[in-house]
């Protein structure tokens, strides 16, 4: 019995122990001054504008190089890949390296990009072009939606001018072999690619 009424004693102070509150001493937050000091803010602006700077380096570097392995057409590099891939693969590559599948936007840009796909790829060189109609049958546009003002279709047969390919057939690729000419192809082919950089 008196076993029993420690126990229940105990427990008693127990439960007291944890019921009663305890005054705690927490500290009051501190309140931080909101103004900064005005030559703290410079030294941070003056960080700011150096890292941006360097960046801005760093990628005109990036470009030089691109520009020195590749061509230099217009305000572009150009940069050819070799390794036959899907359209999509070869895109997402150029996308990765920061560029885009090449779009030539005038008679001129297109010339020079066949004389730069012969070089590069060879003479039968055939390379997917950033400008597809996957969207809409028919409307032909560039990586960003927009549509391509300049095209160079292959027409040559009148029977089946390009692009004829249908629904089947929603990749523009540049025959360098047909002297530039575009023709309409399944996106699930393979070719080389060329991929574009804007020189800024």
């Amino acid at each position: 019995m008196e076993f029993r009424g420690v126990c229940v004693l105990l427990g008693v102070l127990l439960l007291t122990d944890f019921t009663v509150p305890q005054s705690s001493t927490r500290k009051k937050p501190v309140k931080k001054d909101s103004t900064k000091d005005p030559a703290i803010e410079a030294l941070q602006k003056q960080v700011d504008d150096i890292v941006q700077e360097l960046n801005l380096l760093k990628e005109q570097q990036a470009l030089q190089t691109v520009c020195l392995k590749g061509a230099k057409i217009n305000s572009k590099c150009f940069l050819a890949d070799p390794v036959s891939k899907h359209y999509h693969a070869a895109s997402e590559d150029c996308n990765a390296l920061g560029g885009v599948l090449s779009v030539p936007a005038t008679r001129e840009e297109n010339e020079q990009l066949r004389d730069y796909v012969l070089r590069s790829v060879g003479a039968g060189g055939q390379v997917w072009l950033g400008v597809n109609d996957m969207m809409t049958e028919g409307a032909w546009v560039d990586q960003t939606g927009l549509g391509v003002a300049y095209t160079n279709w292959d027409t040559s047969n009148s029977r089946s001018p390009q692009p004829d390919g249908g629904q089947s057939q929603n990749c523009a690729v540049l025959s360098a072999a047909a002297a530039g000419k575009w023709t309409d192809e399944n996106c699930r082919d393979t070719r080389p690619s060329v991929c574009q950089f804007n020189i800024v």
